[in-house]
């Protein structure tokens, strides 16, 4: 950090600035086992319904009487079969399409397009245009995620057919879907391959794969300020792994089934670490009764909880707790927050984070209620600008004398103490700052503490 006028004081000792309390608040249940919640780019949320249908949640939290969509007739529906993925094409408004991921009547795997009839909040069932189709060997570990890329592309999480120990190796064969991260053009003609897929023209490998090694990848995510690719993938018996690389990173091995997380589980014939990308944080599997199945969920980028601002949130679905992973991989739990069976995360088009759970079919909003838990003794007519930041931060103390001011983190360590010699106001140069949030202690000359928070963006 650039300091203007100041003498710098590194301190290198951790303490506890304040307590995060979490909480969700229901905003709507009765849903029959939601697996899935998007956005369409305007203020109504998408719930998708395992047995085939996709309803409507109003912001007032009433439901539509009207599925937008009712397939149920075409749909396999149990276990880790059904009606699993839904994303919006970038360009919804005008076109009105969007993607599904489900199990057919044969028990495979279908994706599919459809599109939105004349009345906005009912699809046109009759619109299907078939994109994808492959085998599934066995009923478990469909993945089934969609999503839409920062450059424009549907991505596809398959998982690795099932069964147990991935017994027929998909994951690391490139010669079949499963286990898999595909990427399509859907604004090309059919089969909709990107140019640059990583194997692309390669006659030992498949055009539509982005990514592989992955074992059920229950949920994945873009961050939108940084565009890097968040992959929740749920262990055999052993871990629970996350994954993050930028999203423009192709061609990736994650690594399963020749290692679980980061533990060894079957490395017959497999290419050497180097050759793998492992995950940025694992926890352990505990079994049935305790953590036992990841569910991926977003980064946090919404701005009305800046203390959580750059956390990526998952759950367990056996647990029902709720965990966050920072940007230098520090995972942490934090509790059972009173959703049961989480199945999924969404946002809407702000960035709230929205929890969904088969636990009475309910939908909850993720809120910080994060307080302070040491005194502050709240000088007054202190001003602090801009905020959020990117550069530079201006302090006017107004008639406050301060002889101090400490820059802290949100893990509560000190990052930098400056000495303030009777200026009414203090320039701070704060470039080299990580995107996060932050607080500004301002100690007067009583040696009494105020503290501002600040955002780096």
């Amino acid at each position: 950090m650039k300091l203007h006028y100041l003498i710098v004081v590194l301190f290198l000792c951790p303490i506890t600035l304040f307590s995060q309390e979490l909480e969700l608040e229901l905003i709507a249940s009765g849903f029959s086992s939601p697996l899935e919640l998007k956005h369409a780019g305007d203020d109504r949320l998408f719930v998708v319904e395992r047995g085939g249908q996709i309803k409507i949640l109003n912001p007032d939290g009433t439901v539509n009487s009207t599925p937008f969509l009712n397939i149920s007739s075409i749909i396999t529906s149990g276990g880790e079969r059904g009606l699993l993925g839904l994303a919006f094409h970038p360009d919804y408004t005008n076109n009105g399409h969007f993607y599904v991921y489900y199990t057919n009547l044969s028990g495979n795997t279908q994706i599919s397009r459809f599109t939105v009839s004349s009345d906005p909040n009912v699809a046109n069932p009759a619109s299907e245009l078939q994109m994808l189709s492959f085998n599934q060997p066995f009923t478990n570990h469909n993945g089934g995620h969609l999503a839409f890329g920062p450059d424009g592309m549907l991505y596809i999480a398959s998982g690795d057919g099932g069964s147990g120990g991935d017994p027929q190796n998909n994951s690391q064969n490139l010669t079949n879907l499963l286990g898999k991260l595909l990427r399509l053009d859907v604004d090309v003609p059919a089969p909709y391959i990107p140019a640059d897929n990583p194997f692309v023209n390669n006659s030992a490998a498949m055009d539509e794969i982005w990514a592989y090694g992955l074992r059920n990848p229950w949920k994945f995510s873009f961050d939108p300020q940084t565009d890097d690719l968040w992959i929740a993938d749920v262990g055999q018996n052993a871990w629970e792994e996350i994954n993050r690389e930028p999203a423009s990173t192709a061609g990736l091995n994650y690594g399963w089934r020749c290692y679980e997380g980061n533990a060894p589980y079957n490395t017959t014939g497999c290419p050497p670490q180097s050759e793998l990308t492992f995950p940025i944080a694992v926890y352990a599997n505990t079994g049935f009764s305790g953590r036992c199945s990841i569910t991926g969920g977003y980064v946090y980028r919404g701005t009305e909880y800046p203390a959580i601002q750059g956390l990526y949130f998952f759950a367990d679905l056996c647990s029902d707790e709720i965990g966050t992973v920072n940007s230098t991989g520090t995972l942490t739990f934090h509790g059972t927050l009173g959703a049961a069976d989480i199945t999924s995360f969404g946002v809407d088009a702000d960035e709230n984070l929205y929890v969904v759970a088969f636990g009475g079919g309910s939908i909850y909003k993720l809120k910080d209620n994060t307080t302070m838990s040491i005194d502050d003794h709240k000088m007054k007519n202190i001003i602090l600008y801009p905020n959020p930041a990117s550069d530079f931060i201006v302090l006017e103390f107004g008639n406050n004398v301060v002889s101090e001011v400490s820059i802290i983190n949100i893990n509560g360590k000190y990052l930098g103490t400056f000495e303030n010699a009777n200026n009414n106001s203090l320039q701070l140069d704060v470039s080299d700052l990580s995107s996060g949030v932050y607080f500004v202690k301002l100690t007067n000359s009583e040696g009494l503490s105020s503290f501002k928070k600040l955002l780096v963006k």
